[in-house]
């Protein structure tokens, strides 16, 4: 537990751990506060303010003469519906408030805290365009489709700086994609064919689900701690009662939740999936924006046996404009090249080039020193902001690495309603609910720290203020 909160807040947490990992079920009776005082080891009076902490968060209801439940769902579970303690497994249906909050981030007009945009202003145009300038003189490269796994030279720079995320990974085993979503979409269509059932956390990022319906996948939602990633008990527990055919996680500062596994359980994951000969898909997008001393390592450096994919992307650190992503396809490589081709080919040969010369050069890494220390600053002073704007009750993560914060909100605020009347104001927000198919997380919203600027205060005082009128809608 984190030793930097109080002592009632970490048994509060230790208790919302275990019922969002399975051991209690919607409208469950939880210990008794004597019961609780035994299993923690505190006094009853931390029991109790504990107690009135998960109550405060909307996760559990204390009844007269009974004792304290796992609060029920507003609406009746069904066969197919996925809740955050394991339900069954769902069809992949689309969510056209997920596109929506897409294509407000080509709105220059709004404030942009919805989308996962870098800092345009952060973003190195002047190196890349030297680079994408030199590339085009050379007519060698203009009239070539490219190779599907990609560019040679890219390759090689990417599997250079591999080991620092504790990999080995050779140019060979590399195909350059067009972002990592490309990567994630051939990675899925390798390991599964429609109908089959993917393992994945539960918030997750939104544009996922797109990729699911696409593919005619359904998906089991696997609960995850917000701190420590997806719970490893919880995987099990699905493994064991449901036919699951592939897992996908974010380990590395999780979109949307901020935070990174640690390397006991990546350790664990990557043996678990080889255990059970389950492919584990793992997006590590994130995994160079770290705010700690060293960059986190991945599942894949614990694999022994070809068993995880890794994907990754550039876009974050050089710009989504130029969609230059990476998949190291383990022991799926013929399968995951043969679908690269048929899709497009090859990515682009000039943008794949530009990217091989700035990390030749050592230039990425300056860059990524600049972009660290600018990043870790935004989302210091949007998490400062939230905390002085937002109702009473309101949690705010504080992610060791990335720029997207996921923000709790009292128990009975709408994030949807909020975020229709705060692109009234002219502001975008991503509402909770986009990031789950269980219907859940419906008083949480993702905000982006990365575009942060100090004149940013009053859009998120008006936030604070739209989340206040809502909350005193239903008190």
């Amino acid at each position: 537990m984190d030793d930097s909160l109080n002592l009632y807040e970490q048994i509060a947490d230790k208790i919302s751990f275990e019922i969002s990992g399975g051991a209690f079920y919607s409208g469950d009776k939880l210990y008794s506060i004597r019961e609780a005082s035994e299993r923690f080891s505190v006094s009853m009076s931390t029991v109790i303010q504990a107690y009135r902490l998960l109550e405060d968060r909307g996760e559990i209801e204390a009844r007269p003469q009974s004792g304290f439940y796992v609060m029920k769902r507003s609406e009746p579970l069904h066969e197919n519906d996925i809740c955050s303690q394991l339900g069954g497994p769902s069809e992949v249906v689309l969510e056209d408030l997920a596109m929506r909050v897409i294509q407000d981030s080509a709105n220059p007009s709004i404030i942009q805290f919805g989308a996962a945009l870098p800092d345009p202003e952060l973003l190195p145009f002047s190196k890349m365009s030297m680079h994408l300038s030199s590339v085009s003189k050379d007519l060698r490269y203009i009239n070539l489709y490219g190779n599907p796994e990609g560019v040679e030279e890219l390759r090689v720079q990417i599997s250079k700086k591999s080991h620092i995320a504790g990999c080995a990974i050779q140019p060979d085993d590399i195909i350059v994609t067009n972002g990592c979503m490309e990567g994630v979409y051939i990675a899925l269509s390798a390991v599964c064919k429609p109908g089959d059932l993917v393992a994945v956390e539960s918030p997750v990022y939104f544009y996922l689900f797109k990729t699911f319906h696409t593919l005619g996948l359904r998906l089991i939602e696997i609960p995850t701690h917000r701190k420590n990633g997806v719970s490893i008990e919880a995987l099990r527990l699905a493994l064991d009662h449901h036919p699951v055919k592939a897992c996908l996680f974010i380990t590395n500062f999780n979109n949307p939740l901020g935070h990174y596994m640690p390397d006991e359980n990546k350790k664990e994951l990557a043996e678990l999936g080889a255990e059970r000969n389950i492919p584990l898909i793992e997006d590590d997008t994130w995994g160079d924006m770290y705010y700690t001393d060293k960059r986190p390592r991945t599942v894949r450096s614990f694999d022994r046996s070809g068993n995880v994919i890794l994907c990754s992307s550039f876009s974050k650190i050089i710009g989504p404009s130029f969609r230059i992503g990476w998949v190291s396809p383990g022991r799926w490589m013929k399968e995951m090249r043969n679908i690269k081709l048929s899709l497009n080919v090859g990515t682009s040969v000039l943008p794949q080039l530009a990217v091989s010369r700035l990390l030749a050069t050592g230039g990425y890494e300056h860059i990524l020193r600049t972009q660290r220390k600018a990043y870790y600053q935004k989302m210091k002073s949007l998490v400062s902001s939230v905390r002085r704007n937002f109702p009473r009750g309101t949690r705010v993560s504080e992610p060791a690495g990335g720029f997207v914060l996921w923000v709790e909100m009292p128990h009975g605020i709408d994030s949807v309603e909020l975020y229709h009347l705060a692109l009234q104001k002219g502001i975008s927000i991503a509402p909770g609910s986009i990031c789950s198919m269980s219907g859940g997380f419906t008083n949480c919203i993702r905000l982006n720290s990365a575009c942060w600027r100090d004149e940013n205060e009053v859009a998120v005082k008006i936030l604070g203020e739209l989340a206040a009128s809502l909350l005193a809608k239903v008190e």
